[in-house]
């Protein structure tokens, strides 16, 4: 029911109203409050935060309709209003238009203008309402998808700490507010470092969420499994169960044995990481053919073990490095990949991770990030 503040001080304005529109008040579709000054209109206005428009007359005692209009304007600039003025008296018609008036109607009143008048405004001031909700909606959206953001960085572990046994770099760039990318590493034991490397189905919201309760899960059980396909095995039992948006998650993940260099390791899906040599030579790690966690909460998980060497580095990635695109939709590529990492490999692995990045950014220029870009790379240095 839209709400109409009349403000006029003759008499028998609020019968006339009434009588006019009493079909519109019978059938709720307005309502109407009168007064018959602007202090009063303000007043009503102040106590009454429902009234959706005013109409109001020019010369009235304690507050004329242009004094009215002014302080309308600057108390409550949403509620808009109709002015109502002697016929010819364009002076104080055009004043009120540049105080922030409507449209106006001319006196002596035809109540058909009336009536049309006011279904014009009355349409404008629905969409000015739905703009406005839509706009705290969307304020308020930002500000849980801001909390939604600080709380999946929080979770990602810190930088590594220097150390004679393994150097590493990691980063995620989300397309959105939250992204569906995650990385871990931590220590499963005294001498094994578990790290891994994650790529959620979808996007936004729903993909962040399943994102965190894999890598929760999963670091909760890597110091009991005593393998990296286990840990999965696992993790895919619990992800699988009640799936109903059925949401899967590509993931690597590999244990190093800091003593001896030795890394076993399981990828369920994921893209292929590269391991890297000292003179550049760049190859990519036999995949153990399993499929993603979340698909088939009865598949059964593999493993491989590699060597790594004094100087020698993985580079774990997300799809969404090497499917950026540029301006003329060329996707960055395992190509430029492997050159990148190449040219780079005798520097320190934190020059190597955030020249990759620089190129994958360098590359797609300022096309739009579609995808989250997420990078793990581990140096093996003893």
């Amino acid at each position: 029911m839209i709400k109409i503040l009349v403000v006029d001080d003759e008499p028998d304005v609020k019968s006339l109203f009434l009588q006019k529109f009493r079909r519109k008040i019978h059938e709720k579709e307005w309502a109407f409050e009168f007064c018959y000054n602007g202090e009063e209109a303000l007043k009503m206005l102040d106590e009454q935060d429902d009234i959706d428009l005013v109409l109001s007359d020019i010369n009235m005692p304690k507050m004329d309709g242009l004094t009215l209009l002014e302080e309308i304007k600057s108390t409550n600039p949403n509620i808009k209003a109709i002015i109502i003025s002697a016929y010819g008296d364009m002076q104080n018609i055009r004043t009120a238009m540049n105080r922030g008036a409507f449209d106006f109607i001319t006196k002596p009143i035809d109540f058909e203008d009336v009536e049309m008048t006011l279904n014009k405004t009355i349409q404008y001031t629905k969409v000015l309402k739905q703009a406005l909700e839509d706009q705290n909606k969307l304020f308020s959206l930002n500000k849980e998808l801001e909390v939604a953001r600080k709380i999946q960085k929080s979770i990602l572990p810190p930088p590594l700490s220097p150390s004679s046994k393994c150097s590493l770099f990691a980063q995620m760039i989300p397309a959105k507010a939250v992204g569906g990318d995650y990385y871990d590493f931590f220590l499963v034991d005294d001498h094994r470092m578990g790290f891994v490397i994650a790529d959620v189905s979808g996007k936004g919201i729903s993909s962040a969420l399943f994102a965190v309760v894999n890598q929760t899960l999963l670091k909760s059980v890597a110091p009991y499994a005593s393998s990296p396909k286990k840990c999965l095995q696992s993790v895919n039992t619990v992800c699988s169960k009640n799936n109903d948006n059925c949401m899967f998650a590509t993931v690597f993940y590999g244990i190093l044995d800091l003593t001896r260099g030795h890394v076993v390791y399981t990828n369920a899906g994921h893209n292929p990481p590269y391991k890297v040599t000292p003179s550049g030579k760049v190859q990519a790690l036999s995949t153990t053919n399993d499929i993603p966690v979340g698909v088939d909460g009865e598949t059964k998980f593999d493993e491989k073990t590699i060597q790594l060497k004094p100087g020698e580095f993985l580079v774990l990635y997300t799809d969404g490095v090497t499917e950026a695109n540029n301006r003329e939709k060329e996707e960055f590529g395992e190509k430029r990949l492997m050159e990148v990492l190449s040219q780079s490999a005798n520097r320190p692995i934190q020059k190597v991770g955030e020249s990759l990045l620089k190129s994958v950014k360098k590359f797609a220029e300022e096309t739009q990030q579609y995808d989250d870009i997420t990078c793990v790379l581990l140096k093996y240095e003893d």
